[in-house]
């Protein structure tokens, strides 16, 4: 089964303070659906339209089980407050087998 992943480009931090608070709720959130942060830092080089900001990557052991974690009630808890803490480009991709 094709692992499932969280792919979180950063283009703007905005609040910092509330970037903190979802911070703080997410974690929780994401280790209890199985994710495992495996990306978190400022891009060391980025080219075309990307910029050298934030990025994230979180591994689930599944699709499914990325897709549930982003719709539980803890996460969902996260993103209210996380509010307009950043702007971010937020996707959920299938691995490769």
């Amino acid at each position: 089964m094709a692992k499932g992943y969280w792919v979180v480009a950063y283009r703007k931090i905005l609040d910092a303070e509330s970037l903190a608070a979802y911070g703080k709720l997410a974690s929780p959130a994401i280790k209890a659906g199985g994710g495992r942060l495996i990306v978190r830092g400022d891009a060391a080089y980025a080219s075309g339209a990307g910029i050298q900001e934030r990025t994230v990557v979180v591994e689930f052991d599944s699709l499914e089980s990325a897709m549930s974690t982003y719709k539980s009630d803890a996460y969902q808890a996260a993103l209210v407050a996380f509010g307009k803490a950043a702007e971010r480009d937020f996707r959920i991709v299938e691995g490769t087998e």
